[in-house]
């Protein structure tokens, strides 16, 4: 389990105390609806939502004899209601109660990484709307590639973002579903209309066909959502690894008072926080390989899935809460240092402007393999041999014969466009 990374509030959801008052809730609404239907007594209804209590103890206490737990919390329920226990699960089975129970808890677990998604989605407009004009320099496969600002990086990782948000709300929507239809779906027991005015009570839909159970491939949607979500914030953990090294270091996350970096070394400032959203991000991957497979199930229901849920579900959900704190926070709290970008950029004597003379040699009348042969032999000499790639392009007789070279190093030329990727940015909403 993730118990040792989950929040309080995303943890809560998922104790069995919390599953078995949303096993109750399920019962008590169709109790409700049944009431209004005159097969439950008024009176009788009143001592049930009066007397209905249930215990995890206990019901963990008597599903060591029954191996089954639904029978243990309904005998748990008896134990409060005494007779009127009769009006409790009529016509119902056990994965009516679990299914619908779940959908409630994953409607609170989606609330709440909806509300962490917009929280960090924030500071990251913040972010890039801070370093719209911080150079930096871009890197295609690892290597130098042109002038860009940091603050793109983080726009980009905003506009992700709301693209999460609108698969989040869309994943919540697809398992905001119950059902409450009989043992194998086929209202043999219970009226359809009692499953409809049940799963409303309750806040959800009621699925338009089922058999024993909601289809598992709502769950493996859901499930995708937020192994999606998690990879969108591995990708930001692992930008800011990357930028931490010792030979770049234009990013650090933050390195608080009293923290230490390694036993041995005491000069260490690792990245742990980001390396942490890493790992947790392969186990909301891992787990959704399990959901994918409880798609398959024998005939009308298994309860293969079951046993996997009971896992994969309250550890993504706590470890995804987890990694947008964690990220949220590392942002907030992140260093920046814009004259170490900037000294980056720089390296090779202006490397990163090579495309700007080639085009500049090209429209000067130079053919272009010839243009990119002089380019590229000023930029082997900058590379292997430590030179200047502009001072090699300045020694050059076909090339300032040519071009002047001073504007084609200012980076103010790669980014005269850049102004329309950040008013997009400040039109859009934070939480549309």
């Amino acid at each position: 389990m993730i118990s040792r990374y989950a929040r309080p509030e995303m943890s809560r959801i998922w104790t069995q105390d919390a599953k078995y008052e949303a096993w109750l809730q399920v019962e008590l609404a169709v109790c409700d609806v049944y009431a209004k239907r005159g097969l439950i007594p008024e009176d009788a209804l009143a001592r049930v939502k009066g007397r209905a209590r249930v215990s995890a103890a206990r019901i963990d206490e008597i599903e060591a004899t029954t191996r089954h737990d639904v029978i243990a919390f309904l005998t748990n329920l008896e134990e409060a209601l005494g007779a009127d226990s009769r009006y409790v699960h009529m016509g119902l089975t056990s994965s009516d109660v679990v299914d619908t129970a779940l959908a409630l808890q994953l409607q609170q677990a989606a609330d709440l990484l909806l509300a962490g998604l917009e929280r960090y989605r924030a500071v990251l407009r913040t972010l890039a709307l801070r370093h719209r004009d911080t150079l930096c320099v871009g890197r295609t496969h690892g290597i130098h590639a042109e002038p860009m600002v940091f603050g793109l990086k983080a726009a980009l990782w905003y506009a992700e973002a709301g693209r999460n948000l609108e698969r989040l709300r869309r994943a919540r929507e697809t398992v905001r579903v119950g059902k409450l239809s009989g043992a194998v779906g086929t209202f043999a027991h219970v009226e359809p209309d009692v499953e409809e005015e049940a799963c409303r009570l309750l806040g959800l839909e009621a699925a338009p066909i089922s058999n024993q159970i909601v289809q598992r491939d709502r769950h493996a949607e859901f499930s995708t959502t937020l192994a999606i979500v998690a990879a969108s914030l591995e990708k930001v953990a692992t930008e800011i690894r990357s930028l931490q090294r010792t030979e770049v270091l234009e990013v650090e996350e933050p390195f608080t008072a009293g923290q230490k970096g390694s036993s041995a070394m005491p000069h260490k400032r690792n990245p742990v926080r980001c390396e942490r959203i890493t790992g947790l991000a392969r186990v909301v991957r891992g787990n959704l390989q399990a959901a994918l497979e409880n798609t398959v199930l024998w005939h009308e229901r298994d309860i293969s899935h079951s046993s996997a849920e009971r896992v994969i579900l309250p550890d993504s959900t706590m470890a995804l809460d987890f990694m947008l704190a964690e990220t949220t926070e590392v942002l907030e709290g992140s260093l920046v240092f814009p004259e170490r970008m900037r000294e980056n950029l720089d390296v090779g004597g202006g490397l990163a402007y090579s495309q700007n003379v080639l085009l500049a040699l090209v429209d000067a009348g130079l053919e272009r393999d010839a243009a990119y042969a002089i380019v590229q032999a000023a930029a082997a000499k900058a590379w292997d041999e430590g030179a200047s790639f502009r001072d090699e392009l300045a020694a050059n007789e076909d090339v300032v014969s040519r071009v002047d070279l001073a504007p084609l190093f200012d980076p103010a030329r790669a980014l005269r466009n850049l102004d329309v990727v950040f008013d997009r940015l400040e039109k859009v909403e934070v939480a549309p």
